[in-house]
């Protein structure tokens, strides 16, 4: 009679044992993102990717322009002054596009 509630004991004590291991220690694993989740995510990535590289060329290119009106102005104090508007505008505006992309990253990690 003592054998048998030490082995009823056991296995009780082994059943709880093993649920509390399941649920505690067990891993999310069918836990995926939604689709919707997924599609959003591919979506900010592609239009990060296009942003920047669209924007890289064209910031680079409207320097280049102000430089090169700056430098071949010989003198004209107006040319001078749009070629640096020309090379202030074009800088904010490529640094308004990255804090676009941190924004855009910021709004993915939120969405996940």
């Amino acid at each position: 009679m003592k054998k048998n509630n030490y082995f009823i004991f056991y296995m009780f004590f082994s059943f709880i044992l093993f649920f509390i291991f399941i649920f505690i220690f067990s891993s999310n694993s069918f836990a995926a993102y939604p689709k919707l989740v997924t599609k959003l995510n591919a979506a900010f990535e592609t239009v990060e990717g296009w942003i920047i590289k669209i924007s890289t060329p064209a910031a680079a290119v409207a320097v280049g322009t102000g430089v090169f009106m700056k430098k071949f102005s010989f003198g004209d104090e107006e040319r001078i002054r749009v070629g640096k508007k020309i090379i202030r505008g074009s800088l904010f505006s490529y640094a308004f596009i990255l804090a676009i992309d941190l924004i855009l990253s910021a709004i993915r990690l939120l969405v996940t």
